[in-house]
């Protein structure tokens, strides 16, 4: 858990200036920032206003994905909606059914952007503003009209939007006024914000963007809320990182179609092993590693592989970013997409330290080929909806 801390301060420190945390505290809106590029795409940041609206503690929260929120009750056509965004890299507004730390359920709009970099157009963040739907209980224990007065047939009730006719609101308001229990929220009715609250959702994002880009100009790596330039080559979009991110061992996906065939994807656990930041190794090529005793005739042993799209294992001295060295057991292997062409190569690093299983009793080859399986199964899977799960040419 601390190399996952490590990386979520990174995910802030590398791009924002140290003070962008104080200043994203002053806004008074209920967020929460999560990193795609960061294995389970974790919460790296949340608002003042969202852990007092869910219970929770930052500890307990900076780290975990935000279906730690979810429960019985929770939408799971809904949670599909917002997968199906995070994969297409768009922003798209939900109702949803979340729980506090206590178990309560409440109803929320569910406001969710990108945010891109504007060098390479790549999706940096994710920012999610969460709107409690509001319900307006009289003095009399009826319920008022919405914010907007927008019509006698939308009436806020059991933090919830229900539709009725003008010749029931009588009636219902004396309902209302002789039942107590409908202060209780009733989490089967379908629950929709008000217009003032979408407009509130939106206004708290472009609150929270221009907080990001302010702090994002002294880094020199600018941010913004639209792609403002097409994507590098070598892109990998958000839902393969996260799919990516899911495999625990150490491995980094390489594009053999683009110059240099760069490190396109590093795992949290090659950053652990090398040291090496995510910035630092994403567009090099996988000689980063190499030092002055790497052998050179098994330099031409991976070559040879790649060029002959086959798989092979070798035993290399790599070197990590303090210049120590470390004996590396490389299994190498070519990534089908789901035409059957060669996307990437994805090299799976074990380091030798005299161990020749895990803790769940797997030796160091079966560890390679389980996660070589899971890369594969990520990258067909997304190239099957998207044509192809990178940048590369066909």
């Amino acid at each position: 858990m601390d190399s996952k801390l490590g990386l979520i301060e990174q995910s802030f420190n590398t791009r924002y200036s140290q003070w962008v945390r104080e200043a994203l505290d002053e806004l008074p809106d209920n967020f929460t920032i999560t990193d795609p590029s960061i294995s389970g795409h974790p919460i790296v940041f949340a608002s003042r206003g969202f852990l007092k609206m869910t219970g929770y503690s930052q500890e307990k929260v900076i780290g975990q994905n935000g279906k730690i929120f979810q429960g019985p009750k929770t939408n799971r056509r809904t949670v599909m909606e917002i997968r199906e965004a995070i994969r297409e890299e768009r922003g798209i507004q939900v109702n949803l059914l979340n729980y506090r730390k206590d178990g309560t359920p409440f109803w929320m709009l569910f406001h969710m952007s990108p945010v891109f970099g504007k060098e390479d157009g790549r999706v940096i963040h994710f920012v999610a503003v969460q709107v409690p739907i509001t319900r307006k209980q009289t003095r009399n224990g009826g319920v008022s009209l919405s914010e907007e007065g927008s019509g006698l047939n939308e009436i806020v009730f059991g933090s919830c939007r229900k539709e009725v006719g003008s010749d029931s609101l009588l009636e219902l308001g004396r309902v209302l006024s002789l039942d107590s229990s409908s202060n209780v929220l009733d989490i089967e009715e379908t629950c929709e914000a008000s217009d003032f609250e979408k407009r509130r959702a939106a206004a708290a994002f472009n609150n929270i963007l221009s907080v990001l880009t302010h702090h994002s100009e002294s880094s020199g790596r600018l941010v913004c809320g639209k792609r403002c330039s097409v994507p590098v080559a070598g892109y990998i979009s958000s839902l393969l990182n996260i799919s990516l991110g899911r495999i625990k061992q150490s491995f980094v996906l390489i594009d053999p179609h683009l110059p240099g065939m760069p490190i396109v994807y590093a795992s949290d656990a090659f950053l652990k092993l090398t040291g090496y930041d995510r910035h630092e190794v994403l567009g090099l090529n996988f000689r980063v590693l190499n030092g002055v005793d790497t052998n050179t005739s098994t330099l031409h042993e991976i070559k040879e592989s790649i060029e002959t799209e086959q798989a092979r294992t070798v035993r290399i001295l790599s070197y990590r970013k303090d210049k120590s060295s470390f004996w590396n057991c490389l299994h190498l292997s070519p990534v089908r997409n789901a035409t059957g062409k060669v996307a990437y190569f994805v090299g799976v690093q074990i380091e030798e330290d005299g161990k020749n299983q895990d803790r769940h009793g797997l030796s160091p080859e079966m560890r390679q080929l389980s996660a070589v399986g899971a890369v594969k199964v990520a990258v067909r899977s997304l190239s099957m909806g998207v044509g192809h799960a990178g940048s590369s040419k066909s």
